[in-house]
């Protein structure tokens, strides 16, 4: 099993997160933010990564801090459970409609973390949560687990959807990617031998 434990506490957030890649898409998130919860139990669900995160953070300021922190966190969980990499497919793609909107999420498992965010809502909030905090969280995850991330929502009116179809799609296209290729299971994908921060 590719398994890892992350802690994090800093003055604003202490975050405690567990990630089985190898899982059945059982999920325990508590970030004191109801939204957030729902992306990162889609993200479980849809990505079939046993998923536990606890979240004690300032929310009282806003829900900036625990919002990118869970993302670091995660993030570097899913990066220490790869381990060397050896044998994943590396890459994945999805493309999650939600009703009138489609998404499309393509990542690269490559050590070069980097995010291409192309989302933009109707809305400033959904409830309580600024929109603008996604691109914060998935910015912090791609960091974190050294990865490419690219995120399109290509259409879509409900702001909900246009951000629930691209956390399902991050999901899919993770699963993917994390999957041990039984054609290459001892070899690391990488002309280089190696996927690290430089290749």
């Amino acid at each position: 099993m590719r398994e890892a434990s992350v802690a994090r506490n800093t003055k604003e957030t202490e975050i405690e997160v567990r990630v089985n890649l190898d899982g059945d898409g059982v999920y325990d998130v508590a970030t004191g933010i109801g939204f957030l919860d729902h992306m990162l139990e889609q993200l479980s669900r849809h990505g079939l990564i046993d998923l536990a995160v606890k979240a004690v953070g300032d929310l009282h300021i806003d829900y900036h801090h625990t919002t990118e922190d869970s993302g670091i966190a995660i993030g570097q969980a899913v990066k220490q459970a790869l381990g060397d990499r050896r044998g994943i497919v590396r890459y994945g793609c999805a493309t999650i409609p939600m009703d009138e909107t489609l998404s499309r999420v393509t990542i690269d498992i490559s050590g070069r973390p980097y995010l291409v965010w192309r989302v933009e809502f109707s809305r400033a909030k959904l409830g309580d949560m600024d929109t603008e905090l996604f691109k914060e969280w998935f910015q912090a995850f791609a960091q974190a687990a050294g990865m490419t991330v690219h995120v399109e929502n290509l259409y879509g009116e409900n702001n909900h959807h246009i951000v629930e179809s691209c956390f399902k799609a991050l999901a899919r296209a993770l699963k993917q990617a994390v999957a041990i290729d039984p054609r290459s299971a001892d070899a690391v994908p990488s002309t280089k031998g190696t996927l690290g921060e430089t290749n």
